[in-house]
């Protein structure tokens, strides 16, 4: 699992404030949310390519073609274009697998990193938004 800035802080009054959600609520943050990644004059990438993102840059395991292929429950076809588009935008890196030359290791970057700091910080600006609206109300 990769730490970023600013991870040192309790993560309850996030878990607080999204525990509180109702559906409605929750269904409007992502949609800021996703209005703002549209908005912001970096790359839009759909759904699958972010779920790979994030499950490379989330979880401490080493990822292949094979296993995210596994994870999202689609072929390695679907998950090397979406790689290839990843990769393109300098998000991850692939490489052949020393121990295994026909597997292909996928593996993080500082492009992904930054890419990813700057979603949480939208996800987190929202979510304080929420909360100053609920208390106002």
């Amino acid at each position: 699992m990769i730490c970023f800035s600013g991870e040192t802080r309790s993560h309850m009054s996030v878990l607080g404030a999204t525990a509180r959600m109702k559906r409605s609520e929750a269904l409007s943050l992502w949609h800021r949310v996703t209005l703002e990644t549209v908005i912001a004059n970096g790359p839009d990438l759909s759904t699958r390519q972010l779920a790979i993102l994030m499950s490379v840059y989330l979880e401490s395991s080493s990822h292949t073609v094979k296993s995210l292929s596994s994870k999202l429950n689609v072929t390695k076809a679907v998950i090397s274009r979406a790689l290839d588009t990843l990769s393109k935008h300098g998000f991850v890196a692939r490489a052949p697998d020393p121990s295994d030359k026909r597997s292909i290791i996928v593996t993080r970057t500082s492009g992904g990193i930054l890419y990813l700091q700057r979603f949480a910080d939208i996800i987190q600006t929202e979510i304080k938004l929420d909360d100053l609206d609920r208390a106002a109300a």
